[in-house]
């Protein structure tokens, strides 16, 4: 017996593996929370009341269980979502034209229900039952209404001058995200002040989504980081800084904790809670929610495999927190509506659930593989009848033969894999000289490697959107070959360079590159040029490795044209001689503007702007996606970084060094394995190339996240601290900022307070550059993406956020 549950739960372990790796469905799981916003179930905490909306039946009636018994609801009608609170809770029936309320505290056999709202035009949605109050929103008009419950208190609306695209409710508060700038304002506040203390702390991060508690409020930013305000004196909202953007809207908020569901594998996580209420989620580590609700001290859930209910919680059991099964039978996962569902998709089994009234309808907002088959999309789901016991039975068999071998061959290959790296490595046991920082950049810690960051799992955001990428293949074939430019490149004598570099002088250098020094120069016909001349040196290895790096910018860059770009003018190759002439850039880089002491208060007045650092970035994303996206074929940069992204005279961003790069391969494989060692630069080299070194386009992504840090924050990818007790990366020092939704406190402040316009623009570039120093690859996104993001940041600055449509922001917006 222990043997087979042993297989079942190694097999159940790779399924999740293997749905992660090759399937990314988009569903939502409904949010669902005590004292707050509608769903298909609900606690009334007081009595240990739990609500749900039946499923398979021909009405969408709500149906109860207290004190061990289950207790019928009139009107036996269909619902549409329910909302709890201390001893009562409310329904909206199907349409949102009426609302009604029950008494849990009576001891009666039948919950009689009693009407708050009845209209034959208005229709409220976002039902929200604090503890004693009850909440909702017009439909159309995002007008929130406000009603007693089981209190003889009335309780504030909030007025029909504000508008709020959601709302939730808690202890004798209410609170919503508006529906002008998506910021959170609250009302009510029977003396306890939580809901004016809420609103100031969450001040103006926008949000897509919220959630209340006793007293506190959490939700996600439009980017899918989950942010919490309030009282913090359980730990309650203390977010895992090692997981932003990995919950779903699926959250719920006790007396002292918080509980959110995992998007990947709809597994609950908790933190917060004191010796009183506290427990633990150990206790269902292995099963998977659709949805959650919480009391004060207790937590139930709808299971995906079953569709059914289980409560765990001292508040709910005096069982020592064991979880316990709830005999409500199949409780609906979402509401029923009249739709074709044709955006997301259809939740499987829809009809049978809804018992043909309507469809459950998927939302393209969170990932949860899991609540559908393996390798399937809802649409593609069969449309059967339930499984008999024995169909099930046979169907698990079979499906746990197929995916346990597969699971033992991917298992066992994975072991192996890493193995042979890790022995590699081990016997390797150096970095290869060029992970060194240039000169340019070089300082006495420049050396030491930040990665213990790669102790964080931070997830990746939750639907950037593909539908600017189209395919890669029919890009590639309109841009058509570069090979014709070849000959456009000009051959210079070392002669001729030597004169207009005043024979290399020190006073002439400029910088340094992945294979030498740069000086600046002027031609004979008077065209100011940059000439990158290799470091001489009588080492075979080392003259070698400058001639693969001057083969290698002379072959790219000969081809590649774009205004985002350095553009190659020449090159010249005599004896030892290794020479690439380019146009000059007259605004340096990045990094001289950003760290350069000599330079920062001299002239770089111009970056002190919000709106240039957004160009910037904007600038050099443009020229990465050209390369990784409309070159053919494409190229992979191996070190962006501040140093390497030139301004020109007009203050455009310049990618330059294509020293270290590669040509990516036509059959598009995901991963390109190097022979050699990982190349790079201290503080901007991909931690997943740098440890496996195993390379990919999203290598690059993780360069660009740097920059977009450093230009965030001003500060050097690699920097001590004030204490000058260590040295610390950017992504240490500002994505755990980001992720808990304090931006403000690692901004540059030589540029200022953002202005009104500025500050939506900024949470957008830093949750792009949140998401692009994943460090899982496959997790950060495509260089479109960050590319229309920034777009999008740019076009706030500018005041016309209108010139791009909503879905050219790649980030979630609701």
């Amino acid at each position: 017996m222990t043997s087979s549950s042993t297989i079942t739960k190694t097999t159940k372990k790779v399924s999740i593996i293997l749905v992660f790796f090759f399937t990314t469905i988009l569903i939502i799981t409904t949010a669902v929370n005590a004292f707050s916003s509608a769903s298909t179930i609900a606690v009334t905490y007081g009595t240990a009341t739990l609500c749900a909306i039946v499923a398979g039946k021909p009405t969408q009636y709500i149906q109860c269980y207290q004190n061990g018994k289950l207790i019928p609801v009139e009107p036996k009608v269909s619902f549409q979502a329910i909302s709890g609170g201390r001893s009562f809770f409310c329904g909206l029936r199907s349409g949102g034209f009426s609302l009604q309320c029950w008494d849990t505290n009576a001891l009666n056999t039948v919950f009689q229900p009693k009407r708050l709202f009845h209209n034959d035009v208005v229709q409220l949605t976002d039902i929200s039952v604090g503890d004693t109050h009850v909440c909702a929103r017009e439909l159309h008009s995002g007008v929130a209404r406000c009603w007693r419950g089981s209190s003889t208190d009335e309780f504030p609306s909030p007025g029909a001058a504000i508008r709020f695209r959601r709302i939730t409710s808690g202890f004798g508060f209410s609170c919503g995200i508006l529906e002008e700038n998506r910021t959170v304002w609250c009302w009510g506040d029977r003396g306890n002040g939580y809901g004016v203390e809420i609103q100031r702390k969450f001040g103006n991060l926008t949000m897509s989504s919220l959630v209340a508690g006793e007293s506190h409020v959490c939700g996600l930013t439009l980017s899918g980081v989950l942010v919490c305000k309030g009282n913090n004196g359980s730990g309650q909202l203390n977010v895992p800084l090692s997981s932003p953007s990995e919950f779903s809207s699926g959250l719920v908020l006790g007396a002292d904790f918080t509980c959110a569901i995992r998007k990947r594998n709809g597994l609950v996580v908790c933190w917060g809670g004191s010796n009183r209420f506290g427990f633990d989620t150990h206790v269902i580590q292995n099963v998977s929610f659709e949805s959650i609700v919480a009391g004060l001290d207790f937590v139930c859930g709808l299971t995906t495999k079953k569709l059914s209910l289980i409560c765990w919680g001292h508040g709910w059991s005096n069982n020592l927190n064991l979880p316990i099964d709830v005999p409500l039978g199949m409780v609906l996962p979402g509401p029923c509506v009249k739709d074709s569902c044709s955006s997301c998709g259809t939740f499987p089994n829809s009809d049978e659930l809804c018992h043909g009234s309507g469809s459950i309808c998927y939302s393209c907002m969170v990932e949860v593989p899991l609540a559908v088959p393996l390798f399937q999309s809802p649409s593609q789901v069969p449309k059967k009848q339930f499984p008999s016991a024995k169909e099930k039975g046979m169907k698990e068999l079979l499906a746990f033969l197929i995916v346990g071998s597969v699971g033992a061959i991917s298992g066992l290959c994975t072991i192996v894999y890493f193995f042979w790296i890790g022995v590699r490595r081990f016997l390797r046991r150096k970095v290869d000289n060029s992970v060194k920082p240039t000169s340019a950049e070089s300082d006495t810690y420049a050396d030491i490697v930040p990665m213990s960051n790669l102790d964080h799992d931070f997830s990746s955001l939750r639907s950037f959107s593909s539908k600017r990428l189209g395919s890669r293949k029919m890009r590639r074939n309109r841009s058509g070959s570069s090979s014709k430019h070849v000959d456009k490149t000009e051959s210079f004598s070392l002669f001729a360079l030597a004169t207009a570099t005043n024979n290399f002088s020190v006073s002439n250098k400029i910088g340094a590159g992945s294979f030498g020094s740069v000086y600046r120069g002027k031609l004979e016909d008077g065209r100011d040029m940059a000439v990158k001349r290799g470091d001489f040196c009588t080492k075979k290895r080392k003259f070698q490795d400058k001639e693969m790096a001057f083969d290698s910018e002379l072959a790219l860059l000969s081809r590649l044209h774009h205004k985002h770009l350095v553009k190659l003018i020449g090159f010249c190759e005599e004896k030892y001689e290794r020479l690439l002439v380019y146009e000059y850039m007259s605004n340096g880089s990045i990094h001289d503007h950003l760290h350069d002491k000599s330079n920062i208060h001299k002239s770089s007045s111009i970056l002190n702007s919000w709106k240039m650092r957004i160009k910037i970035a904007l600038g050099a994303a443009r020229g990465i996606e050209y390369m990784h996206n409309y070159a053919v074929p494409p190229i992979i940069h191996r070190d962006i970084k501040s140093s390497n992204i030139l301004l020109d005279s007009n203050w455009n961003a310049r990618v330059s060094d294509f020293g270290l790069s590669l040509i990516w391969p036509e059959n598009e494989q995901e991963f390109v394995s190097t022979i050699t060692n990982a190349v790079g630069t201290v503080g901007y080299i991909d931690p997943e190339y740098y440890i496996l070194n195993v390379l990919t386009t999203k290598s690059d992504v993780y360069g660009l996240g740097v920059v977009l840090l450093e230009l965030l924050t001003g500060k050097r990818a690699v920097f001590k601290t004030e204490d000058g007790s260590s040295p610390i990366g950017v992504v240490e020092y500002a994505v755990p900022n980001i992720g808990s939704g304090e931006l403000w406190n690692v901004l540059d402040d030589r540029v200022g307070e953002p202005e009104v316009n500025e500050i939506e623009s900024l949470e957008i570039m830093a949750y792009t550059a949140m998401h692009c120093v994943n460090l899982v690859g496959r997790e950060r996104p495509e260089m479109s993406d960050i590319v229309a993001n920034l777009e999008r940041a740019l076009a706030f600055v500018e005041g016309s956020p209108s010139s791009f449509s909503i879905t050219s922001y790649s980030a979630p917006l609701e």
